[in-house]
């Protein structure tokens, strides 16, 4: 990976390359020049601390310049990178410190060591610690003390760097993926160079951005959307990338920063979503019709693009005065900038997608995962809602006798680390299997419609995939959450968590407005809504997959009660053994919902 940033230094030198938030509105701007002389003198400080090729090196830091900066020093000195998921309780942190074999350990903060030491008790982690913001305790090293130990070891041996650099191969492993165990427990992925360039190279060719474009960093980066996507896929093309300071602060950084590329989980995607229609729902009844005949105008655009037919003349103009009248603004919310909007981390609803499309805003939804790289995109110029695009150049896919996706090609991992049994399961005959049931059309566009672990078998053998269904969900705004429930059960129930801000702007809500959460959640008027909201998807589903009964939760799902990993994917499994109890209620008793 090294030499992919070396290019992009020869190629852009001086223009900006990261933009870190220092406060108050400032940044601490890094070239391309000085993005790879920082690199080069953290490869040089980690072997001047015996930290050699193939050695593990984890990073335990929120998103932000100085991670970009140690990920790629930790990949050009040959040993491997492990990020930690931040979000992950300190104890499970542990586990995987100890589990990967790390020899050092990049932190954000001394706080935040002093955390992981403190719980790691006895035996202590045998780590040597690097802080990257801030003091240091006393023989604890800073990032800028690496870098100094790095200008001083290349400063007596002018070739070492060189020398380093030699050693990797590209097919020495880079990356120690910690996957997110949506669906099992976490396991640890390697994945080599060679694969991450091959994701790297397919950027210019699919998404054709250049230095004049930016793009905002907010995602997790032991994430392989925003490890290869906001990463290093920016690199060659010389895309500068802006941290977020904090979710909080991202509506006004999108205001300011104005991005041309942004990929976001279908979380964010969603919110923008339930906020604007609860806008709406304020407006004048003239405002609302405007809104919804602009926006049917636009599905009605977008179907025939869609479809590759010609759109009539009419319909074209029609739709530059609804883009200025009423697109426009809610696209001012993103900046009014954005040419691509990409959607990944976790599968996006058929109907949102329409939605964005039908604003002059598709969504470029694609798909990975952590033991195949990226492995389709949605072209550019003919997306597909609902699609997960097609298999991007090099990649193979095929549809195994029981639907499941398989993946072969270059961007596919080389193991589970230090786990063949896990690894002989995913890995058959040269064939990644995915896990995930997909169908594929005439044009080789691919729908993913469910996860194979978590398909529903009703107790009449009816075969329902809760991930289609869920996703139906997506465009009601009244609901944040829901998980199907149903296997080997007579019928399909759900567990719901509602979304306050439009529940707060139901009719009858006005009392309780700005009250607790809890009390909103389980109001009549929103679980009315709620009861609307499922009528009018069991119309859409054939009669053995419509829920029969639904429960409304006081609270969300969280990562803190293990019920959703650290991208936002609903751990089904947890959500259900934590309130068993509310699903042996749904399945005793009366037939009608609360």
């Amino acid at each position: 990976m090294y030499a992919v940033l070396e290019q992009a230094a020869e190629r852009y030198g001086n223009a900006p390359a990261l933009h870190q938030p220092i406060g108050k509105g400032k940044y601490q701007t890094y070239s391309w020049i000085e993005y790879k002389r920082a690199v080069e003198e953290i490869a040089c400080g980690l072997r001047s601390m015996g930290i050699g090729k193939g050695d593990i090196v984890a990073l335990d830091c929120e998103t932000r310049a100085e991670f970009y900066l140690a990920d790629l020093g930790i990949m050009a000195n040959g040993s491997i990178a492990a990020a930690l998921y931040t979000t992950y309780p300190v104890r499970e942190q542990i586990g995987n410190l100890r589990a990967s074999d790390a020899r050092a350990v990049f932190v954000e903060t001394a706080k935040g060591m002093q955390e992981l030491m403190e719980a790691a008790g006895e035996p202590a982690l045998p780590v040597r610690w690097i802080v990257l913001t801030g003091a240091a305790p006393k023989d604890v090293l800073t990032l800028e003390d690496l870098r100094a130990a790095g200008r001083k070891a290349m400063a007596e041996d002018p070739k070492l760097f060189e020398k380093i650099r030699s050693e990797v191969q590209p097919d020495d492993i880079a990356i120690l993926y910690m996957t997110s165990g949506a669906t099992g427990e976490p396991k640890m992925g390697l994945t080599t160079h060679a694969a991450l360039i091959t994701n790297v190279d397919q950027g210019p060719t699919n998404l054709r951005l250049t230095p004049n474009d930016c793009t905002i960093s907010f995602l997790p980066s032991a994430h392989i959307a925003q490890r290869v996507v906001i990463e290093l896929l920016p690199i060659p093309m010389g895309v500068p990338v802006w941290f977020s300071e904090s979710l909080a602060k991202l509506p006004n950084e999108m205001k300011t920063i104005r991005p041309t590329f942004l990929l976001a989980p279908p979380r964010v995607w969603e919110r923008i979503f339930a906020s604007i229609h609860t806008e709406i729902k304020k407006k004048s009844p003239f405002a609302r019709r405007l809104f919804h005949g602009a926006v049917g105008l636009g599905a009605d655009v977008a179907r025939l693009r869609e479809e590759g037919k010609p759109v009539p003349g009419w319909m074209q103009n029609a739709m530059k005065i609804a883009s200025r009248l009423v697109f426009s603004k809610i696209r001012a919310r993103l900046g009014g900038r954005l040419r691509i909007a990409a959607s990944g981390a976790a599968p996006l609803g058929k109907e949102l997608s329409r939605f964005y499309a039908a604003i002059g805003m598709p969504l470029i939804e694609g798909y990975g995962l952590t033991e195949g790289g990226v492995v389709t995109l949605n072209p550019l110029e003919r997306p597909k809602s609902g699609s997960i695009g097609t298999a991007l150049p090099g990649i193979r896919l095929k549809l195994a006798d029981d639907g499941e996706l398989l993946v072969k090609g270059p961007t596919v991992f080389s193991g589970y680390y230090k786990d063949p049994a896990s690894t002989a399961e995913v890995l058959r005959d040269g064939w990644l299997y995915t896990g995930d049931i997909a169908e594929i059309d005439a044009e080789g566009y691919v729908y993913i419609t469910g996860r194979k672990k978590e398909l529903i078998v009703s107790s009449n053998g009816k075969k329902i995939y809760p991930a289609r269904i869920e996703g139906l969900f997506k465009t009601e705004p009244i609901v944040n959450q829901i998980v199907l429930i149903g296997d080997r059960l007579p019928f399909v129930t759900a567990l719901v968590t509602v979304n306050v801000a439009s529940a707060e702007a139901l009719k009858g809500m006005e009392s309780l407005k700005g009250g607790k959460p809890e009390e909103v959640a389980v109001a009549p008027p929103v679980v009315n809504e709620v009861q609307h909201a499922v009528a009018r998807v069991n119309q859409q589903l054939a009669p053995f997959e419509q829920i029969r009964k639904f429960r409304v939760l006081q609270r969300d799902f969280s990562i803190e009660s293990g019920e959703l990993t650290p991208t936002m994917k609903v751990r089904r499994n947890r959500v259900l053994e934590n309130h068993r109890e509310i699903v042996s209620e749904l399945y005793m008793g009366k037939e009608e919902s609360q």
